[in-house]
């Protein structure tokens, strides 16, 4: 079953491309017609694409990894920090910090310096500072928490990136071609899809398009840490009860041995009522 269909992305917006002077001619395939000097996306390749990408961003997330969403478009912003929190994923709505993949280790260090700024203003050590210098780090706090915050939780580089509009964030997809990391994105028809993994032929600029994608795609995401979640769950439950059988099992071996005894005291008469005969033979042979 689609997780989006034709209607709803119809009523959306995400069939409208951009004038066709500004087309790339890569996005030919994804292309339906041309109407009044615009062209208009063919949505039933969007419906499909959108199912492929949904059911490899629900592979990523039930396996517990990351995925870093990209939208630094006015129109884009908060649908995306809103879509992303709610499914506790990493996201930037902000300016793309260069070599925020390349040079993961640099940005790491910046976000440290954040959380040690509130260590510090915490436990009081900036208390004897003047004015001018406390305002001076609030300020740079506010413009470290603006950039990263929403990336201070993912302390290794994404498994995937998801952005909106690959012209205008055209290095976060460089960045992440050149690590290998796998690109979702939505492609309008003036953009290149030729770097692009997994490409969602729709309507970039409207906020009614982006809305309905992130949302299909979210609602997958979802899904994904809910079956992790009750994997976890199961193997818990399946470590609990092996714990229990071992538990159970010294108890049941102490028995046996108890049970044992009576029969190996019955056993050793036995045995010396039987050495006792060949005992005699022996004496009667020599």
């Amino acid at each position: 079953m689609s997780r989006t269909n034709f209607d709803q992305l119809l009523q959306a917006g995400c069939h409208f491309g951009h004038l066709r002077r500004k087309w790339n001619p890569a996005m030919a395939p994804y292309i339906f017609m041309e109407r009044n000097g615009i062209h208009i996306i063919d949505l039933n390749k969007t419906v499909v694409k959108i199912d492929e990408a949904a059911d490899a961003l629900k592979q990523i997330a039930k396996s517990g990894k990351k995925i870093l969403f990209v939208a630094t478009k006015k129109q884009a912003k908060d649908i995306v920090a809103e879509k992303a929190t709610s499914v506790n994923m990493p996201y930037v709505i902000e300016r793309w910090p260069g070599g925020m993949l390349t040079n993961f280790p640099t940005i790491r260090k910046a976000v440290k310096k954040m959380a040690n700024i509130d260590k510090l203003m915490s436990d009081g050590t900036y208390s004897n500072l003047s004015k001018r210098e406390l305002l001076q780090i609030t300020r740079q706090r506010a413009k470290l928490e603006k950039n990263l915050g929403s990336i201070a939780d993912l302390t290794r580089l994404p498994s995937a990136l998801f952005v909106v509009d690959v012209l205008k964030e055209n290095i976060a997809v460089r960045e992440a071609n050149r690590l290998g990391i796998p690109v979702f994105a939505m492609v309008d028809t003036n953009s290149d899809p030729r770097n692009i993994d997994f490409i969602i032929p729709a309507n970039d600029d409207a906020k009614d398009s982006v809305e309905v994608i992130l949302t299909a795609l979210c609602d997958a995401i979802n899904e994904g840490l809910e079956e992790r979640k009750a994997e976890k769950a199961d193997e818990k439950a399946a470590a609990e009860q092996a714990e229990e059988v071992a538990e159970a099992k010294p108890k049941r071996t102490r028995r046996a041995r108890k049970d044992a005894e009576p029969a190996a005291e019955v056993a050793e008469p036995a045995a010396e009522k039987a050495e006792e005969p060949k005992a005699e033979e022996a004496t009667a042979e020599e």
